[in-house]
């Protein structure tokens, strides 16, 4: 004789809905987990407050170009060469033509000394706390070699070197992601590399943590805040968009560094004309790009492009001008392919990029 069992109409249909809900649960909270970033940022201290901070020297070839202050300590101002220093009255930094904004030595006059004390110690910490942050979120990826990949918001380790070779790398997340890259070994751009950011991510909030040597490949394009315990090596051309955090020395060849933004920066003004410079569009090109600039205020404007070894071969702009945004053509039909760099002068305002010319 049958059992049977009576059940109301229609619970099979929700019992089967009801598990599939679970399922669902049960899948997409582990893939927010990893995609949705809480990684906290590495905190620089007074560190910084530098685009190049080392503790062995900085070294400079050819036409340099950095946005933000540099500095060296425990040694001497001796250590920075190739930029032409130049001491203030009070003796507590120099200036130099390469650097926009100001150059800073242990051996300099008081306050200095222990300014560059705290930001070497703060670099220190920050290094530490990097290289320390444990449960990655990806380890061992790709085997190192990142070229051609789109990396998410986490924590990455590799317990060897990595590369980023022509092809690139894409680093992808919003404005408040982080992103810490811990790498045993070296960290090498090869030349013609480029890291692109999309979706909002920032500079600021991007920190590659090198034990071992970084080198910047050429004309390759860097973006992040880079500490490392060797050197950091930037080859002919190369652009560095963050800092240079080095625990030996730095060496720049013909190179533009620049300190990203602060968030206040961005905001204090959001609706003011400041000047700046632009990246020219296209680029690369040929034989053809145009250079927009805006300035703040009336000035004399002087719009000059060099090659890399420092030699002017084009004057664009040179006569007084109004506020306002302005695009320069620059037509190098008779110029051979290569690197060149071009750099704005308006009034106390200098900036210098780069433009890449390929026939």
């Amino acid at each position: 004789m049958k059992t049977y069992t009576p059940h109301t109409k229609g619970s099979p249909d929700r019992w089967t809905r009801f598990l599939g809900a679970v399922l669902m649960v049960a899948l997409i909270i582990p893939y927010i987990a990893v995609s949705q970033s809480t990684t906290p940022p590495v905190n620089l201290g007074t560190a910084g407050n530098f685009a190049i901070l080392t503790k062995t020297g900085i070294s400079s070839t050819g036409t340099t170009a950095i946005t933000g202050d540099i500095g060296v300590s425990p040694i001497a101002a001796t250590a920075i060469t190739g930029f032409g220093l130049i001491m203030d009255g009070q003796g507590t930094f120099s200036i130099s033509s390469l650097v926009t904004g100001k150059v800073y030595a242990f051996d300099y006059t008081d306050p200095t000394p222990s300014k560059m004390t705290s930001a070497i110690s703060d670099m220190l910490t920050a290094y530490t706390d990097a290289a320390g942050r444990s449960n990655p979120q990806y380890t061992e990826l790709y085997a190192g070699d990142i070229t051609g990949q789109t990396l998410t918001p986490g924590l990455y380790k590799w317990t060897t070197g990595v590369l980023i070779s022509a092809g690139g790398v894409t680093i992808s997340g919003t404005a408040n992601d982080v992103w810490i890259f811990q790498i045993a070994g070296n960290l090498t751009l090869a030349t013609g590399a480029n890291v692109s950011l999309i979706g909002g991510a920032r500079v600021s909030n991007i920190f590659w943590q090198v034990a071992g040597k970084s080198t910047i490949g050429t004309t390759a394009v860097m973006k992040g805040i880079i500490v490392c315990q060797t050197a950091i090596v930037m080859s002919t051309g190369g652009t560095l968009d963050g800092r240079a955090l080095a625990q030996t020395a730095v060496t720049l060849d013909a190179n533009t560094v620049t300190r990203p933004a602060a968030v206040t920066d961005v905001e204090i003004s959001p609706v003011s004309q400041a000047s700046a410079l632009l990246q020219n569009y296209p680029n690369p090109f040929n034989p053809s790009t145009r250079i927009h600039y805006s300035i703040e205020k009336a000035a004399h404007v002087s719009l000059e492009v060099y090659n890399l070894l420092g030699q002017e071969v084009a004057t664009l702009v040179n006569l007084r001008q109004e506020p306002g945004s302005y695009t320069v053509p620059f037509n190098a039909l008779n110029l051979p392919s290569g690197v060149y760099f071009y750099r704005l002068e308006a009034g106390s305002f200098t900036s210098m990029k780069k433009l890449v010319l390929m026939k």
